[in-house]
């Protein structure tokens, strides 16, 4: 009678499959679909696969540390049985030593690397060896969750606030293996990104900044609800998740938001879905709406609407009164918000598929525009955990000229003294404050506005009067934001 399906062997399989160039979330996806397994164990291979995706410019590092052959010489999925292994006993509390060596031995087994299990088992305990032996070094400064104890090792000396307990989380170990002396690379490899990340935010942030930061994108992300304002309230929202055992919290400087605080299970099944109650957005992607600040009966164009969470927020502080066009040059990815609005139950929403560089049927005809422009998504970095490593500073520079694009068309769908909101979920300046300063440049007729004096987004506001949202600093995801007015020139 064959075994029953193991979890750490589909995320072998879906690990396997990132390797070879998947993108994670779909690889998981597959891989989780094939078998039946129940929730906890899908938790943990969800934890594994984007754990050691997430981790795995710090796992080649220690194979490269105690192997003879360095990381990319090993066999690819060789490679990813040590990743797993290795991910557990570095950054999973809750899985014994012992557990994480014997079911990685038996992964290289039942793999066909039968003959290489001694060197598997062997790499694994020699890790574990070399990291009790430095457990009896002076005590080092505590990293935040998950709280991997550097010492000397590289890490700097701040002390934030206890992680969110989860199944990543209070990792109190020490990485034992020698970091280079330069900052850069040693921050890399400590949190897991390429240099070039690292040096841009650097050069914004400065270095205990940007360390904070990276240790802040690795942490899981936090699921934040929107409550439809037009047919339920936050009270009512919150009451229901308490009955059913899912604890929240309210989030300042946004009135409909509630930011879920234990394991929701399946997202569907949660009360008030299929009413249309609220709809899952980042609180971040929920300032960007405040900043737009749309009023009933306005005619408003969402050049970049696709998968709708900010169309249909508009849509519910418009009280669902005028006209919003959701534009997107993708059909496909317009068909999430079509159904988004149907389950939300609002009818101001049209669809129009088409390239927003090329729509000029809109000119001067919207009293209020939002481009939330396609972008390198260095701000949500943590959501996916793959895309530090698929970025180039090479995408950047395509990316800023599509923006630049994007933002000199659609202003000219603005109406005099109308006003657009430029929006980002990164945190590249190439793609934020030089696209607006360009722009700026090049049309004297437009002009930054700062929010209104009460708006409670205006504590994010910078000197230049564009908002930015700093991850470790306001614990949502990063996003750039500023408001832009056509004025009667």
């Amino acid at each position: 009678m064959p075994n029953p399906p193991s979890s750490r062997q589909q995320a072998l399989i879906a690990l396997r499959d990132v390797h070879k160039g998947a993108y994670a979330d779909v690889a998981l996806d597959r891989a989780i679909r094939k078998v039946d397994l129940p929730d906890n164990e899908r938790r943990l291979v969800t934890e594994l696969v984007y754990g050691s995706v997430r981790r795995v410019r710090t796992l080649d590092a220690i194979i490269d540390e105690l192997a003879k052959k360095k990381s990319h010489q090993q066999p690819l999925l060789l490679r990813s049985i040590l990743h797993l292994g290795l991910y557990q006993l570095q950054f999973q509390e809750r899985i014994p030593p012992s557990a994480a060596v014997n079911t990685t031995v038996q992964l290289a087994k039942d793999n066909g690397f039968s003959g290489l299990s001694g060197f598997v088992n062997g790499l694994l305990r020699q890790y574990i060896r070399l990291g009790e032996e430095l457990e009896g070094v002076e005590e080092p400064v505590r990293c935040r969750s998950p709280k991997v104890r550097l010492g000397s090792l590289g890490c700097s000396n701040w002390r934030g606030e206890e992680g969110v307990e989860g199944v990543e989380s209070k990792i109190n170990k020490i990485i034992p293996i020698k970091l280079p002396e330069n900052p850069v690379e040693r921050l890399g490899i400590l949190y897991s990104f390429p240099d070039w990340i690292v040096n841009v935010w650097i050069e914004q942030f400065g270095f205990s900044e940007t360390e904070k930061l990276c240790e802040w994108m690795n942490r899981t992300p936090n699921i934040d609800l929107r409550v439809n304002q037009l047919c339920s309230s936050v009270e009512q929202v919150e009451a229901a998740l308490l009955k059913r055992g899912v604890l929240s919290q309210r989030l300042p400087n946004l009135p409909h938001a509630l930011r879920l605080l234990s394991s929701p299970g399946a997202i569907k099944n949660l009360p008030g879905f299929n009413e249309g109650w609220w709809t899952v957005q980042d609180s971040s992607a929920q300032l960007v709406s405040y900043l737009l600040n749309p009023h009933p009966n306005e005619v408003i164009i969402d050049a970049c609407a696709a998968p709708g969470g900010k169309t249909t927020h508009i849509a519910e502080m418009m009280g669902d009164s005028g006209k919003i066009w959701a534009c997107d040059r993708t059909a496909s990815r317009l068909r999430k918000l079509q159904q988004n609005t149907q389950r939300l139950n609002l009818k101001s929403i049209e669809i129009c598929v088409g390239d927003s560089r090329d729509l000029s049927q809109f000119t001067n005809s919207a009293d209020k525009v939002l481009l939330d422009v396609p972008c390198s998504g260095l701000g949500t970095l943590h959501r996916h955990a793959d895309a530090r490593f698929r970025q180039t500073p090479e995408n950047i520079e395509e990316l800023s000229l599509l923006q630049r694009e994007l933002l000199l068309n659609t202003s000219k769908f603005v109406k005099n003294n109308g006003s657009l909101v430029y929006s980002t979920c990164t945190l590249h300046p190439a793609e934020n404050e030089a696209v607006i300063k360009s722009f700026l440049e090049s049309n004297p007729n437009w002009e930054i506005e700062p929010p209104d004096t009460d708006s409670p987004i205006r504590e994010y506001s910078t000197s230049e009067d564009w908002l930015e949202v700093l991850p470790h600093k306001d614990n949502m995801d990063g996003f750039f934001m500023v408001l832009l007015r056509k004025m009667n020139k």
